[in-house]
């Protein structure tokens, strides 16, 4: 029986609730979530948390924030003016851009809010802040091929579609 562990391709079905038990994603009626495990896919406290189980594990796994997408870095939310975006740019709340800074460091940011010509850029990921509760079950474990591991994600349910990237 295959263990969950570095470069294994794992299969898991989710249900991921925020504190207040609200419900924010899940895979439920639609295929698993197929990720790269050791490969930072998905949040590293839940790929800690999955390390070593096998299929047919179900439990609630509960991760806090700096082990999900971080603290709140403390910056307020940043208007920008809507042409400063490409115009058939359709924007809308949660979107995530990559910006880059004074530095010329790559920053990503999220799409908060949408005031007439003014789009709410934040620094902070939507959830960060937020202990995540995530409702798991492993339904597959499977070997990576070697294009997978070369990509550093999985190519579907299965491993073998025919998409690539271009790097």
């Amino acid at each position: 029986m295959s263990l969950i562990q570095t470069d294994k391709v794992v299969l898991i079905h989710y249900t991921l609730r925020n504190d207040e038990g609200e419900e924010l994603d899940s895979s439920a009626g639609g295929e698993p979530l197929p990720y790269l495990q050791g490969h930072g896919n998905i949040v590293p406290g839940l790929e800690r948390a999955l390390d070593g189980k096998a299929v047919g594990f179900k439990d609630i796994i509960v991760v806090a924030a700096e082990e999900a997408y971080g603290e709140l870095d403390g910056t307020d939310p940043q208007g920008v003016p809507r042409d400063a975006f490409p115009e058939e740019l359709e924007l809308e709340e949660g979107m995530q851009f990559v910006v880059e800074n004074d530095l010329g460091e790559q920053i990503p940011v999220w799409v908060i809010g949408i005031e007439g010509d003014e789009i709410l850029l934040d620094t902070n990921h939507p959830l960060a802040g937020e202990e995540l509760h995530f409702e798991i079950e492993v339904v597959g474990v499977r070997d990576a091929t070697a294009e997978e591991l070369q990509h550093g994600h999985p190519h579907g349910v299965g491993g073998d579609e025919g998409h690539h990237h271009d790097h």
